[in-house]
């Protein structure tokens, strides 16, 4: 059986939100931190009679735990409650030009790729990807923290030590691995057919707003890639 990543993230993030040692935990839950460590870093996996102890101990829902919920009671999630900032047209009351419109190009662009991977119907791929730009966001997020004068860092759960090291990049860089293997997992099982066609009039009738954002994107970032390329990360200026 192979290790539920969600699982084992889930796991080790609880126990660090709680502030407690892997050796406390470990007690608390039974179990050897030898074995505790496995089970976080996703070399074994527990059974039903721990799986239940540590929902009991971190007082969370064994949906939440096995990354079936984002709700640590296990409450389903309707997706009609989540604000839908593509559908906010006040533009003009947060922030600037430069600002709004870079928003809309990545709103529309995000939500035009998550329509997409729906169509492919892989679970693993959706997760993957969220995974990958949530890091993404994560970091520009945190460094715009630090830049702003605030010293405190206890508001994140990743030592400043372990964020300078880049933990978090190297989260995005497995994201983006089981983002492939899910995609390429999907073709081997059920074959081209289910990968929606992309090319620019099918795009454009499944959403011509997004479809003109993420074409922007695409542009705007092999042009910036192509002339970092043949400048400045060979020194020129």
């Amino acid at each position: 059986m192979e290790p539920n990543n969600d699982f084992s993230r889930s796991l080790s993030l609880l126990r660090r939100d709680m502030g407690v040692s892997q050796r406390t935990a470990a007690k608390a839950l039974g179990i050897s931190q030898a074995l505790l460590s496995h089970y976080e870093n996703g070399a074994r996996e527990p059974g039903l009679a721990f799986v239940r102890r540590a929902c009991d101990y971190y007082h969370v829902s064994a949906d939440f735990l096995l990354g079936r919920t984002l709700t640590r009671d296990g409450a389903t999630i309707d997706p009609d409650t989540f604000y839908d900032a593509s559908a906010d047209r006040d533009h003009t009351l947060r922030g600037s030009i430069v600002a709004t419109l870079n928003k809309k190009l990545v709103v529309n662009s995000v939500g035009l790729l998550f329509d997409l991977l729906g169509k492919v119907g892989s679970r693993e791929a959706i997760t993957a990807a969220a995974n990958y730009l949530s890091s993404a966001i994560y970091q520009l997020f945190r460094h715009l923290y630090r830049t702003s004068g605030n010293e405190n860092e206890d508001f994140f759960s990743i030592s400043s030590t372990r964020f300078d090291a880049g933990c978090a990049q190297a989260d995005m860089i497995y994201s983006e691995a089981d983002y492939l293997e899910a995609l390429h997992a999907q073709l081997r099982e059920k074959g081209r057919e289910v990968f929606p066609p992309m090319n620019n009039d099918a795009l454009s009738q499944m959403n011509r707003e997004a479809h003109q954002s993420l074409l922007q994107i695409i542009h705007n970032t092999g042009e910036r890639i192509s002339y970092n390329m043949g400048n400045r990360w060979k020194g020129k200026k």
